[in-house]
């Protein structure tokens, strides 16, 4: 039994030797250089520039159709935000 457990005991030593040896570009020293963002995509707004007219679809289904907002539907009467979530229900 003894022999069983020491025999255990030097497998999983060896075995965490040969993990810590290994190491994966995520886990190597950081690099000195500093990471550069990507580019901004290109578009001819400005800053205080109004919006361009866009419409959306809705969740809500009426008459067996899918209800679409637009843009101009929301001028004068609220502020708008558009919020986008990427991986929203994706699982991902």
């Amino acid at each position: 039994m003894t022999r069983k457990v020491l025999g255990l005991i030097f497998v999983l030593a060896a075995a965490t030797i040969v993990a810590a040896g290994q190491t994966t570009p995520t886990q190597s020293a950081p690099s000195t250089k500093p990471a550069t963002p990507p580019p901004a995509p290109h578009t001819n707004l400005k800053v205080g520039d109004p919006a361009p007219e866009f419409n959306l679809p809705s969740t809500i289904v009426q008459d067996g159709k899918r209800m679409r907002y637009k843009l101009s539907d929301f001028k004068g009467k609220k502020n708008v935000v558009l919020a986008v979530y990427v991986f929203a229900f994706t699982g991902g």
